[in-house]
């Protein structure tokens, strides 16, 4: 079972090492002799501490940024579970392609290379400028009826992150942020969390593009129809195989942003998860090899309720709080000055001994 998409990431995942502990030591020491009260950075020392741990002798050097939206269609919005039509997804990467999403703007300003990935968007795209071309199939299958992949799909959007993940070190960029566009996703990333965490439908499904509550609860039924069909067998204290998850009831997108996001653990990279589905993909990733967590930063914390439960599986703090839902990776990439301040502060402060400050002495 899963022998193709196994192959994918069994290779990657032995190639994880955890962040270096000697360097996180060293960045933790480094911290405490600043002119400053012990601790009162406060999550800017642990940014700081683990970028660090993450870079190692790199740590002086600027962060080269940038931020992947990975567009997919599912076939679940047959069912009725979003607000928009599946069509929205297309009409959204001509958009993020004239510069007029939330993302663009974000992006620009804070100087972060963007790149949009057709991963499985329902739609031709003929020779479209600035648009990463890596269509696996057009949109998964209807996962009330059937699996959302097969396993040659699955091992296919993973390699298409994974690649990029390889691409993006050889560019020297040490920074990524991954996010998604596909309508019924939130459908998707709901009946992973509720699967992959043991928790109940109802529990992690929210109102995604802004159902209403009679359209809440219908999404919610869908999501319990899936993941009976699906799961039924499953124990009670037992957890499916996270790649067997994915296969039935996850989308292209959060397939190749779990690529990403294990390939980038691989090659020392940094990556900050952006919201609810882009989170799915991560806990999928910590799943099959739990020392990516070491790389990860979660940029915010999204109104999704299931969003809160993953960044708790995976042991993630947000970095900012800022009731947004959007998507594309917008909460990633504002945090990234958040972190690429803490680095700053950690680079260019003086030391208690430089400064000429006395310590504290209690």
């Amino acid at each position: 079972m899963n022998t193709a998409s196994r192959s994918v990431v069994s290779e990657i995942a032995a190639a994880i090492e955890s962040p270096s502990e000697l360097w996180l030591a060293r960045a933790r020491a480094h911290l405490d002799v600043l002119t400053k009260p012990t601790g009162s950075l406060g999550m800017l020392e642990d940014i700081a501490a683990q970028m660090v741990s993450i870079r190692q002798g790199d740590f002086a050097e600027p962060l080269r940024k940038a931020v992947y939206i990975f567009a997919a269609d599912h076939g679940i919005t047959a069912e009725g579970v979003s607000a928009y039509p599946s069509e929205v997804t297309r009409q959204m990467v001509f958009n993020f392609l004239a510069q007029g999403a939330a993302i663009n703007v974000l992006a620009k300003l804070h100087h972060v290379e963007m790149n949009v990935v057709d991963v499985g968007v329902d739609a031709h795209f003929d020779e479209v400028d600035g648009l990463l071309n890596c269509k696996v199939r057009r949109g998964t299958r209807n996962m009330l009826h059937e699996a959302a992949m097969s396993d040659a799909e699955l091992a296919q959007a993973l390699e298409v992150g994974s690649k990029l993940a390889a691409e993006a070190e050889t560019k020297g960029q040490s920074l990524l942020a991954v996010g998604e566009m596909g309508i019924g996703n939130t459908t998707a990333a709901s009946a992973v969390t509720s699967v992959l965490t043991n928790e109940p439908v109802a529990l992690v499904t929210g109102k995604g593009t802004g159902l209403d509550a009679g359209a809440q609860a219908h999404k919610r039924q869908v999501i319990e129809a899936v993941v009976q069909k699906h799961f039924s067998t499953v124990g009670i204290d037992s957890t499916p195989d996270p790649l067997e998850i994915l296969r039935c009831v996850g989308g292209l997108e959060i397939a190749a942003m779990t690529g990403l996001i294990l390939s980038a653990a691989r090659n020392g990279i940094a990556v900050v998860a952006d919201g609810f589905i882009s989170t799915a993909a991560a806990a999928i990733a910590f799943a099959i090899e739990p020392r990516v967590r070491g790389y990860l930063f979660a940029g915010h914390q999204s109104e999704e309720p299931g969003h809160r439960v993953l960044l708790e599986y995976i042991g993630l703090k947000p970095i900012l709080s800022l009731s947004m839902r959007l998507g594309e990776g917008t909460g990633a990439v504002l945090a990234m000055p958040i972190i690429e301040s803490a680095m700053c502060l950690y680079n260019e402060m003086a030391t208690f001994a430089s400064a000429g400050v006395s310590e504290a002495k209690l």
